[in-house]
């Protein structure tokens, strides 16, 4: 525990013992750990989550490097959320990392206890799978928070925090709405989204063996950075909500 503490000096003269006891009682659930998602819990776990699980299905490729965190040239073949698990374990070696090698879907969803998270975080690529996500997440006493396309963006100004039924410009909100209006299931409640109203194209045609877009480090941890933002203001504001 001494290490533990000394770890996150800097951060308790910024937020006081009481929010950063508050925050290493969270418990946090995040779904894709690519190029969003492996910065969101690189910052939660330096900003002292210790209870995080993560989820992913899929292993380190040689085309991940250039965005996601634990991709090296060393662990592309490893299963991501393993090799994501084992860095984050060199920051805190006391926090408490549940890595599943799962996807979320309709079938999987019994795994996950979504009401015992404190915090959900979507960064989900597929559009059934996180729209159902959602749809579940928001029916549960934890607060959600989304990303949307991180793709085909470069300019980091350009990134914005708004609720989901504000969000303008982003395509993948755009299908979302659309999806949540065809099949007249809505979320039950309001929920947070970051997402960036730029869209450029690909320079280059797709390689058919690899579909994705074309992305950029800086505006994925940007990202990523701000999921992980809106989960410690949201801590830190119920504790001063607390004591007011």
């Amino acid at each position: 525990m001494a290490i533990e503490q000394a770890i996150f000096r800097r951060s308790e003269l910024l937020l006081g013992d009481d929010a950063m006891n508050s925050i290493s009682q969270k418990r946090v659930i995040v779904f894709g750990v690519g190029g969003v998602g492996s910065w969101c819990v690189e910052s939660l776990i330096r900003s002292g989550i210790r209870k995080l699980t993560i989820v992913d299905s899929d292993r380190v490729c040689i085309t991940n490097i250039n965005r996601q965190l634990m991709a090296t040239t060393k662990t592309v073949g490893q299963v991501k959320v393993d090799a994501l698990k084992e860095r984050l374990l060199t920051i805190n070696p006391s926090a408490e990392i549940t890595a599943m090698q799962q996807i979320f879907t309709a079938e999987t969803v019994s795994q996950f206890n979504l009401e015992e998270y404190d915090y959900i975080i979507d960064a989900i690529d597929s559009l059934k799978d996180k729209a159902l996500l959602i749809l579940l997440a928001c029916q549960t006493k934890a607060k959600l928070f989304s990303s949307m396309g991180a793709a085909l963006k470069l300019d980091p100004t350009r990134i914005k925090i708004a609720e989901f039924w504000k969000v303008q410009g982003d395509p993948l909100a755009r299908a979302l709405r659309n999806r949540f209006k065809r099949d007249k299931q809505f979320p039950k409640r309001k929920f947070k989204c970051v997402y960036s109203d730029e869209l450029l194209e690909n320079k280059k045609p797709i390689d058919p063996n690899d579909k994705g877009n074309g992305t950029i480090a800086h505006i994925t941890a940007i990202f990523g950075f701000m999921l992980a933002g809106l989960v410690i203001q949201d801590a830190v504001d119920a504790i001063n909500n607390y004591k007011e």
